[in-house]
């Protein structure tokens, strides 16, 4: 629901199209975030553009995904499991340095894990290495993974958790690791070094002409900035003069982007799912029945039409059908619920972040009246908004929320939880109670949509997220 001013507002944008502002930059590229990393220590973070920073940009992690989600080596080299299904051995590349010269060796694999495993460290994927037992350093360049349990599966979580330097990080007790001065002033060992910070502004990384030739040599640009803008105007102003190389953009402006011929529209599949997380701890949500009612009022189909201009595909449950351990389940309109509206109003306020007009938000309140819901809407600051949604109080009834997601689904456990619900082990079982209990009323699948300056080659966005290819794009002359 547009403002009537928005297309001459776009029109206007495109007619001026200053985009030598990007040309000069050079081999230097901008990205747009719309909020701050919140933290760049991966024990930390919750921010999914955080997270690939992390791996793909300042960090590395032990393997990382191919475009197949088939895990890769990286930091470490090979690995190979024992016949008990138990054991699992890293062997490490050798030639790796932290940006500081020190170089990267097991210790620092076993200090991540380790404090990563400590609860009072608060790693949001804490519970996907509840069943590792023991981590050991054989020598410089070995590590050994050992597990309670049986499996042969590679562990999802060690291609998203970044390693860490143990030499600046391991005296630094695991509750007071969130003020440590790393996270403001970081030294990884990725293939792009820090250089600086400016709290909700930017992050500024540089090429590490040094980044060794076995992990995959120097990356092609010579600067990455992750600028922070909130407003979608704003953002998609600063796209169209070439103040940005990549913006993300609304469904609405999609056709916009498209009439500009030095830039591109870039959509592709995402691990992200929204949806009303439901506080269960709380009446009304509390109570089954009422969740299943809301859940089978909403009307999916219509959001993703009217809302995202096709841009996404209505939810059935928390993991899209094209990722490994999708299992079909009944639509949530299929879902039985009690038939017409209580007698009496069922009250709730839904939380959101925005200070705009709310429109997926007003759709769902359109759609809950008649099945007796009155929804108040308050929309609040992303700082806010998580204090109350992930604070010790969960100081909410509901809230929309995006879900980013992971290929092992280790993210249905968390989630959960957020809803005042404890999930059981296991992807299938993990589905089902979602459709059961209906700790969250799903909405979509979003699918990514990013404006980009075609001057920015060898760009490919997937599931994987919008950096998994950063080391090798380029900039044309």
């Amino acid at each position: 629901m547009l403002p009537r001013v928005l297309p001459l507002l776009l029109a206007a944008l495109f007619a001026v199209a200053c985009q030598p502002a990007a040309s000069r930059r050079g081999a230097t590229v901008l990205f747009a975030s719309g909020a701050d990393l919140q933290s760049i220590n991966p024990l930390l973070t919750v921010h999914p553009l955080a997270r690939q920073v992390q791996r793909y940009v300042l960090l590395t992690t032990l393997a990382r995904y191919d475009s197949a989600l088939v895990p890769r080596p990286y930091l470490a080299r090979e690995w190979s499991w024992a016949d008990d299904g138990r054991t699992l051995t890293f062997r490490l590349h050798t030639v790796l340095r932290w940006h500081d010269g020190r170089p990267t060796t097991a210790r620092d694999v076993v200090w991540t894990l380790s404090a990563a495993r400590a609860p009072a460290t608060g790693y949001p994927r804490l519970a996907e290495l509840a069943d590792l037992d023991l981590v050991t350093a054989g020598d410089d360049s070995t590590v050994t993974l050992r597990f309670r349990s049986s499996r042969r599966r590679f562990p999802d979580v060690l291609t998203d958790l970044a390693i860490l330097p143990a030499h600046l990080l391991d005296t630094i007790p695991p509750e007071r690791l969130r003020s440590a001065a790393w996270n403001t002033a970081p030294v990884g060992n990725g293939p792009f070094r820090f250089v600086a910070h400016e709290a909700n502004r930017r992050w500024v990384f540089a090429a590490d002409s040094s980044f060794p030739a076995a992990l995959g040599g120097p990356p092609r640009l010579e600067r990455l900035i992750v600028v922070v803008v909130d407003e979608p105007t704003t953002k998609l102003a600063a796209l169209a003069s070439g103040e940005l190389d990549f913006a993300g953009i609304q469904p609405a402006h999609a056709s916009f982007v498209r009439r500009d011929p030095a830039l591109a529209v870039v959509t592709y599949p995402l691990l992200f799912t929204y949806g009303i997380v439901l506080n269960t701890r709380r009446p009304p949500f509390d109570r089954v029945e009422v969740r299943r009612r809301l859940s089978a009022a909403l009307d999916r189909f219509e959001i993703v039409d009217g809302y995202l201009y096709g841009f996404g595909t209505p939810a059935e449950g928390p993991v899209p059908p094209d990722v490994p351990g999708y299992l079909p389940l009944a639509a949530p309109g299929d879902q039985a619920s009690p038939a017409g509206a209580p007698a009496a109003p069922v009250r709730f306020e839904l939380l959101t972040v925005g200070s705009g007009e709310a429109a997926l938000e007003q759709m769902v309140q359109a759609r809950l009246r008649p099945a007796g819901f009155d929804v108040t809407i308050r929309q609040l600051e992303l700082s806010a908004f998580l204090a109350r949604v992930y604070g010790p109080g969960r100081e909410f009834g509901a809230a929309v929320l995006g879900v980013p997601g992971d290929p092992g689904l280790g993210h249905l456990g968390p989630l959960a939880e957020l809803a005042g619900m404890a999930a059981p082990a296991g992807a299938g079982p993990a589905q089902r109670f979602f459709a059961d209990s209906v700790p969250v009323a799903f909405l979509y699948h979003a699918r990514g949509l990013q404006g980009m300056n075609r001057r920015v080659r060898g760009v490919a966005m997937d599931l994987r997220g919008e950096l998994p290819t950063v080391h090798d794009w380029w900039v044309a002359p």
